[in-house]
This record gives structure tokens, sequence and C-alpha cells, in this order.
């Protein structure tokens, strides 16, 4: 039981004080200024490749207010890529009649694109909320993407036995210690007694 409290302990050390500390972040979110750093950028897309989008869009199959779903197409991303080092992501972008939006939600921020079919005008923008709401979302998971969710359900297996076999080694030196089940008892008592008493 030790070794298992230890090695639970090691493991997860980073994660619980990040979601301890993004918890109080988040309690207080009200009180925390934020000021939001938003960059805009305006292009005009070549007219070759102009000429691709609208071949692209002309294949959708739509529906019937002629808007479809799809990932923009691979020259498009490398332009971007070379033009201003943005990696767009494969994700489904929407694809209207007049043009073709996506958007690029992250922690921390957001970001959206949109490309005119008919003059090839490129917009993009992106907001950055600073630091604290980037640790905020990834308490959240709030756009973090698959390998971070996945990451907090271990995380939160880890947290698991490691109260488990606390509770455990609790039980083991209980005998010497006689504050033990008087203290685990008000680590119960005081959070079920806010919540019934406090929370409406």
């Amino acid at each position: 039981m030790h070794q298992w409290h230890w090695i639970s302990s090691a493991i997860c050390l980073l994660g619980i004080l990040l979601f301890s500390a993004t918890g109080i972040t988040l309690n207080h979110a009200e009180q925390i200024d934020t000021d939001a750093e938003v960059i805009n950028r305006t292009t005009t897309l070549p007219s070759a490749l102009q000429v691709q989008l609208r071949e692209a869009a002309a294949k959708l199959s739509t529906d019937k207010n002629g808007d479809a779903r799809a990932p923009l197409p691979e020259v498009i991303r490398h332009w971007l890529a070379d033009t201003w080092s943005l990696r767009v992501t494969q994700d489904n972008a929407e694809w209207s009649p007049v043009d073709v939006y996506l958007g690029q939600p992250r922690p921390g921020g957001d970001a959206w694109l949109r490309i005119g079919l008919d003059d090839g005008e490129v917009e993009y923008e992106l907001t950055d909320r600073g630091w604290i709401s980037w640790l905020n979302d990834l308490h959240k998971g709030r756009n973090t993407g698959p390998i971070w969710y996945w990451f907090i359900d271990l995380l939160a297996v880890a947290c698991v036995l490691f109260s488990l076999t606390g509770f455990v080694i609790l039980q083991l030196h209980a005998k010497n210690r006689p504050s033990t089940w008087p203290l685990v008892g008000l680590g119960i008592l005081i959070p079920a007694l806010i919540a019934l008493l406090f929370i409406h």
C-alpha cells in the first residue's frame, strides 16, 4: 500500500497542483482581470488558388441552403502555412455559397479563418486571453484535443488510487494516532454540511 501510494502520488503530483491552482483561478474568474490580445490579418488568395477553391466548392454536396462541411483543400492549407506560418487543422470548414469559414477554438483563446469565394479575400483573427485562461481551459478540458482528454481521465484514476491507498494507510496507523478518525470524519462532514446547508 505504501508503494502504490507514493507511486500514484508521484504520477499525479503536477496534475493535482495544476488542477488545485486552477480551481482557485476558476472560482475567482470574475476578480481576475484578463485583457484579451486580438490579432487580425487580411490578404488576398492568389488567382490560381482562388480557382482551385471554387472548383473544390463546386464538387461538394450541399444542403438545401447551399451549405456544406468539408476540410480546406491541402493546397490552401500549405499556402496559409507558407504565408502566415498558420497551422490549419483538417477539421471540417463551413462552406456557403459566398465563403468558407473555419473556426479554430483553442485553450485560452479563439481563432477563425474566412475566405471569400468571389474575391479570394482571406481574413484571420486570433484572440489570446492569456496564460491564466489557458490553464483554466486545461482544467476544463476545453478545446484541448483527445490526448489531453485521456490524460485527465488517467490523472483522475491516479488520484482515486492515491486517495484509496491513503485511506488504507490511515487504517494501518490509526491505532497509534488517535486523531485519525476524527479528522477523517471532519473531512467528510464539513463538505457535506456546506453542500446541504449553503448550496441551493
